[in-house]
């Protein structure tokens, strides 16, 4: 049996992720993680004429880049599994509608990074799959005009607010040399009540805080086994709440627990107010940042947990709360 407990599952095969991609816009070019990505567009359009035609060429790009560091072609991957923020997913559709690839669609708000990640580990260490691509990504703009108000609006904007990140993050997994990925936990669905839409942090929280103690559960392992343990992109609150959540069961999360949402923009001179959300902020960190420092020794051993407020206008407007999600992927490196 392949099941740990009533959540989590090891991997015998330990799936390897052969390489990394991280493109960006341009207001995550210019934080602390500026120098972490494979590309930048100076002005967040990549060239489009619309907000979401440029989300899909920044997601082809982020593609195309992991599939050349892999030295790959595209024809060779059994599976890309890919999704994001719109509806029915239409930036992921298109941007691989022409690729010819056997193509899975999937929706996890801002979990879908590991998401994706966790289902193409499974098909190979399944046996049906010898290569996936693992892909999500999200735009400011596209987001914020279907969620919130079109940007031209000029609505302000409230201290827990987050920034949905312009950004998309590929991973190409199968055999080979790279960090591997061992356990997945895949969460359940929380919902904490809140209906705040400019307060995901707290709605998401729970979910992180949840999943994170069911790996340690399922596991035995505690908080210090990880160099480094992130969650997806709760944001400066959503982190702090977490870190509440174990403190009342005892447990101190301490210099290792990082959030993606802190990390990408310097929460004190980008004006992002709580920090970064969306698809593409944990994918970007895991890509651009987690997976090329495991190559090079800094981490050994790091718990990668993304999280996603899985809402809708609809759901929002009908004065629903907002349930969150998290699914946790454990990756070491080779010997570690």
């Amino acid at each position: 049996m392949k099941r740990l407990g009533t959540q989590t599952v090891y991997l015998p095969s330990k799936p390897a992720i052969l390489s990394s991609a991280a493109v960006v816009g341009k207001k995550e070019s210019e934080g602390p993680l500026k120098n972490c990505f494979d590309y930048a567009s100076d002005d967040s359009r990549f060239g489009a004429e619309t907000w979401e035609k440029a989300e899909v060429k920044m997601l082809n790009k982020c593609f195309s880049i992991a599939c050349d560091k892999a030295k790959l072609p595209p024809s060779d991957l059994n599976y890309v599994l890919a999704g994001d923020l719109l509806s029915q997913c239409i930036s992921s559709t298109f941007a691989m509608k022409d690729s010819g690839i056997p193509y899975l669609g999937l929706y996890g708000a801002c979990s879908t990074m590991a998401e994706s990640l966790s289902l193409a580990a499974m098909l190979i260490d399944g046996g049906f799959a010898d290569r996936c691509c693992a892909m999500t990504g999200s735009h400011f703009c596209t987001a914020e005009r279907q969620f919130r108000m079109p940007l031209e609006y000029g609505g302000q904007r409230c201290p827990s607010c987050q920034w949905t990140v312009t950004a998309a993050g590929a991973l190409i997994l199968g055999s080979g040399s790279g960090p591997r990925v061992t356990h997945l936990t895949t969460g359940a669905i929380i919902d904490a009540g809140i209906k705040d839409v400019n307060n995901m942090g707290a709605a998401m929280a729970p979910a992180a805080y949840e999943t994170l103690k069911a790996h340690f559960a399922d596991t035995g392992r505690t908080p210090d086994y990880y160099d480094a343990i992130f969650t997806g992109d709760l944001g400066a609150l959503g982190r702090d709440i977490v870190q509440d959540l174990f403190k009342q069961d005892g447990v101190k999360l301490g210099a290792e627990y990082m959030d993606c949402g802190v990390l990408i923009y310097d929460l004190n001179t980008q004006d992002v107010q709580s920090g970064g959300s969306g698809c593409g902020c944990s994918a970007s960190v895991l890509a651009g940042h987690i997976i090329p420092a495991m190559k090079k020794g800094i981490w050994k051993k790091v718990l990668f947990a993304a999280t996603g407020a899985l809402m809708s206008p609809v759901s929002s407007m009908q004065g629903e709360s907002i349930p969150g999600i998290c699914h946790a992927v454990a990756i070491e490196s080779e010997g570690a």
